[in-house]
């Protein structure tokens, strides 16, 4: 951790305030997964393209995420089924920022992703009678959801210096529900977060250069799977084969 920082620190650094241009709450999302051995050398050339978020002097934040869905897996099956217009509804805490909020996250017909969320005070295991209203409402039908399982991570937040471009990259990925828990520690989760996707993003070609290619993978599903292997998964198999390859030394 201290080499990443050591990097990092090379980096100009943004503000929240500063950031409120490339919210991109409708957007376009191109993901990669690769083994955290590259990520030093990726952070080294993305140095003179890139600004990162910086609150309170610190350049890693950390996330906490609690996942709804179905009793049936709605969310999940629509995801592995491939339809459109599906969503993903989540409690999540900005633990530097010192914010939480309930997110609902639509993935239209079109490949664009839409993010509307509410401020709330904490993350809760039951969703109050506003809140299920609020989910209604986003979600376009009464639905009836429940807690499932707890997602949390370490983020480095970038802006591009010039376009209007955002790039997450998560580390330290651990999961758990109450039954069991997992990781994917070993495996670094990028996204590249464009108002229209453009493979022209700096990211996008020093990724090419180190061999890192885009995956359309879901940190809740393959988690969801790492939890319940029993949920039907035959269209994950090679992104679980692929993951499980990345996780080994």
């Amino acid at each position: 951790m201290s080499d990443l920082l050591h990097i990092i620190d090379g980096f100009t650094p943004i503000s929240l305030d500063e950031m409120d241009d490339v919210k991109l709450m409708s957007r376009t999302d191109t993901k990669f997964a690769f083994k955290s051995a590259k990520l030093p050398d990726l952070l080294e050339r993305m140095q003179p393209f890139y600004r990162v978020l910086s609150i309170d002097k610190k350049f890693i934040h950390d996330y906490r995420s609690l996942y709804y869905d179905t009793i049936d897996r709605k969310f999940y099956l629509d995801h592995h089924n491939g339809r459109v217009n599906r969503n993903k509804i989540r409690f999540r805490e900005y633990v530097g920022s010192d914010l939480t909020f309930l997110e609902v996250k639509k993935k239209n017909n079109k490949g664009k992703t839409i993010k509307k969320r509410i401020k709330v005070g904490s993350i809760s295991n039951q969703l109050t009678i506003e809140q299920q209203q609020y989910v209604n409402k986003i979600v376009g039908q009464d639905i009836n959801v429940e807690a499932k399982q707890w997602i949390n991570f370490s983020r480095i937040t970038f802006v591009h210096s010039i376009h209007k471009e955002r790039l997450t990259i998560d580390i330290d990925l651990t999961f758990e529900n109450k039954e069991r828990s997992g990781d994917l520690k070993k495996i670094v989760i990028a996204e590249v977060k464009q108002e229209r996707m453009s493979r022209s993003s700096d990211f996008m070609k020093i990724a090419k250069e180190l061999h890192i290619l885009p995956v359309r993978i879901s940190k809740y599903c393959m988690s969801t799977l790492e939890l319940d292997p029993n949920l039907k998964q035959n269209r994950f198999k090679e992104k679980r084969l692929f993951i499980n390859k990345l996780k080994q030394t």
